[in-house]
């Protein structure tokens, strides 16, 4: 009998998979469990349409990554911190204020996992890189600024 998948299952297949299956295997355990259902045609189509549905749903993601970045790339993200004079900050700035001016300035949200910076405690340029999609990075630079 032929299935389809409905979960990764260990030493049978992958979600979505489509397997020769006996038939007590899975009558007995596999739709009763919920991990498998039977490959009619109907079945068949769903299970294409939505492979089909997210792979555009990852290219249209990919693409406004690719817009952002093209946005962002080369930008300067000016921050200001309270410290001392000669630009020693109290304290540091971090990947939150980060995100919080980016998505202030251009506009763009971005968790705070997603820049990468190193630590910034005095005042300056600093090279900062956002995470925007796998493999699409937006390179900037971050000037902090003293406020008294």
């Amino acid at each position: 009998m032929k299935v389809i998948l409905l979960k990764d299952i260990k030493g049978t297949g992958k979600k979505d998979q489509i397997i020769e299956a006996s038939d007590g295997y899975a009558r007995n355990f596999l739709f009763p469990k919920g991990l498998a259902k039977e490959a009619n045609a109907a079945n068949v189509n769903a299970v294409e349409n939505a492979k089909n549905a997210q792979k555009h749903r990852e290219n249209v993601e990919r693409a406004e990554a690719e817009e952002r970045a093209r946005k962002l790339a080369g930008k300067v993200l000016k921050v200001s911190a309270r410290g001392a004079e000669g630009g020693r900050l109290y304290g540091s700035v971090t990947s939150q204020e980060l995100a919080d001016a980016l998505e202030k300035q251009y506009g763009v949200k971005v968790e705070k996992r997603r820049i990468d910076s190193a630590n910034i405690r005095n005042a300056g340029e600093y090279k900062i890189s956002v995470w925007l999609y796998a493999g699409i990075t937006a390179e900037m630079t971050a000037v902090v600024e003293v406020a008294q």
